[in-house]
């Protein structure tokens, strides 16, 4: 048995044309990490249909045969493609040796953990979709992701003055208030009830591995620093109940890290690979309506409502600017237990792709840029180098 195993968790990944090129600056981690899991950030199909083009079908997804081990799939965008890209999705997993979790064909599978075992250690991950929308939650008849239920309120105006400011220091506040009309707003709180079964599902999987990793698709998309009081509440009780690390993406921007209890809480791991040219302003082609169209209209909603205007010399990676800076999660393992908590800085250039930094002027300025989102958003985790990893405590 190997004395140190290696533990690599990329964020989210969708690709589509020439997709093994947007590998070539991370296949080396893969190859040199005991444990690969990376979060499925859409879902695909087995061949084109009417709403899916060639790059939406599995025969894309080739390039993670053999670099990775276990999928998590719990996503806003997850149920796309219905039943089916839900189906297609999971059956290419199992048909090429990949695990899968945080999806399926009823609330029950998709609810199940995953294990992967080697070298004699065997690492348990559940994966939970925390942002909705609903219509992608499963149920005992329907596909869908696993999830973390909440619950919509509207509020007046009227009442949003200081003598209800409580309402936005909540500890179950999910998401900013969301103006609705000019005589309420939108609130989402935590279903507790969900928050049990979760954490119930949580101290079972412990019971049976090693290791037990939590993933949540979670927190405010394309904004900077931010994470909202119920991402750490959750976080936190998966740690309560055994988990030990817990991992999240969505937001499409890094966030901060935590630490509680020792264990680590990566709120934001930001993206691995993202292939999403349908979000440039230069985009011209079949979007997911089955329209041609340059996409005008569209990206003028998306600037207005995410406050940022896509680079175009990033025509495959539309994101916001300080989206370049993406981390990997390593975590190192001794006598099956988590010796120690890093990660690994990575940097999106031009042409759409990560490469990985090591302690170099380049590696410096993700870690500076990690520094500042951690101590903006009050978190208490502290950084240093380690040869070409940056070990968290």
């Amino acid at each position: 048995m190997k004395k140190q195993l290696t533990l690599l968790f990329g964020g989210d990944t969708s690709v589509g044309e020439d997709s093994a090129k947007y590998f070539e600056g991370v296949n080396e981690i893969l190859d040199q990490a005991d444990f690969r899991i990376l979060h499925l950030e859409e879902p695909y199909v087995s061949e084109v249909t009417e709403f899916a083009t060639a790059n939406r079908t599995t025969d894309v997804l080739a390039p993670l045969i053999g670099k990775v081990d276990l999928l998590t799939m719990p996503a806003n965008h997850f149920y796309d493609f219905g039943e089916r890209g839900v189906k297609d999705s999971i059956d290419w997993c199992r048909h090429n040796g990949i695990a899968c979790c945080g999806a399926g064909s009823n609330i029950t599978e998709a609810s199940k953990p995953a294990f992967i075992e080697k070298h004699g250690v065997k690492v348990g991950v559940l994966a939970y979709n925390a942002v909705g929308p609903k219509y992608s939650f499963a149920d005992e008849n329907k596909g869908g992701t696993a999830y973390v239920n909440f619950i919509r309120a509207y509020i007046p105006v009227s009442e949003l003055d200081q003598k209800n400011t409580r309402l936005e220091q909540d500890v179950y506040l999910l998401k900013e208030p969301i103006r609705i009309n000019e005589d309420c707003m939108a609130y989402n709180f935590a279903d507790i009830e969900s928050y049990d079964k979760m954490a119930a599902e949580v101290y079972a999987a412990r019971q049976l591995c090693d290791i037990l990793l939590v993933y949540f698709h979670k927190g405010y998309v394309h904004k900077p620093i931010t994470v909202a009081p119920y991402e750490r509440l959750i976080s936190h009780i998966c740690i309560d109940n055994g988990a030990d690390a817990v991992l999240g993406t969505h937001s499409h921007i890094l966030r901060g890290i935590e630490m509680y209890k020792g264990k680590a809480i990566y709120h934001g791991l930001n993206n691995f690979i993202m292939w999403a040219p349908q979000l440039s302003p230069l985009f011209k082609g079949r979007i997911l309506d089955g329209e041609f169209s340059h996409n005008e209209e569209h990206i003028r909603k998306r600037v207005e409502r995410f406050g940022f205007v896509p680079d175009p010399e990033y025509p495959t990676y539309p994101f916001h600017p300080d989206s370049i800076y993406c981390m990997t999660a390593k975590l190192v393992i001794e006598d099956k237990k988590v010796l120690s908590y890093r990660f690994i800085p990575m940097k999106v250039e031009k042409d759409g792709a990560p490469y990985v930094h090591g302690h170099t002027e380049v590696g410096q300025e993700i870690l500076d840029y990690i520094e500042k989102i951690t101590r903006g958003a009050s978190l208490n985790a502290r950084y240093k180098w380690d040869g070409d990893d940056v070990v968290i405590s």
